[in-house]
């Protein structure tokens, strides 16, 4: 008697009984890549961004400023600091441009500007 890899002795297995490689080979083997996604979330997009943006750097982050969405996913700008300094009111802050992918991964990272804390734009 023949012993069967994983199988109670003596049961042999079903000739007509699909395997796992087999189960979907008569459905349509169409490429998904046309498909359409869904984006990540935006504020899903808001916290990826400032996290990539931190990683990227290395710097503290402050906070997300904006979160805009793209043709091909999103653009969060952040605030990072630059410089710490004492007291905390004069920090040198960054603002970032973040633009993610629908998958949440960095397409393109900029700094458009350095600032300090409490002196950012009027109006």
């Amino acid at each position: 008697m023949t012993a069967y890899r994983n199988r109670p002795e003596g049961r042999r297995a079903d000739p007509t009984r699909q395997g796992p490689e087999d189960r979907y080979a008569d459905e349509d083997d169409e490429s998904y890549e046309d498909e359409e996604f869904e984006p990540i979330p935006a504020g899903q997009a808001a916290q990826m961004g400032l996290r990539q943006a931190a990683q990227l750097t290395g710097r503290d982050p402050s906070g997300v400023t904006s979160v805009q969405p793209t043709e091909d996913g999103w653009r969060i700008g952040v605030e990072l600091v630059e410089d710490h300094r004492i007291p905390a009111s004069t920090d040198l802050l960054g603002l970032y441009e973040v633009d993610l992918d629908a998958d949440g991964e960095v397409l393109s990272f900029r700094r458009l500007r350095r600032y300090q804390r409490g002196k950012g734009e009027v109006g």
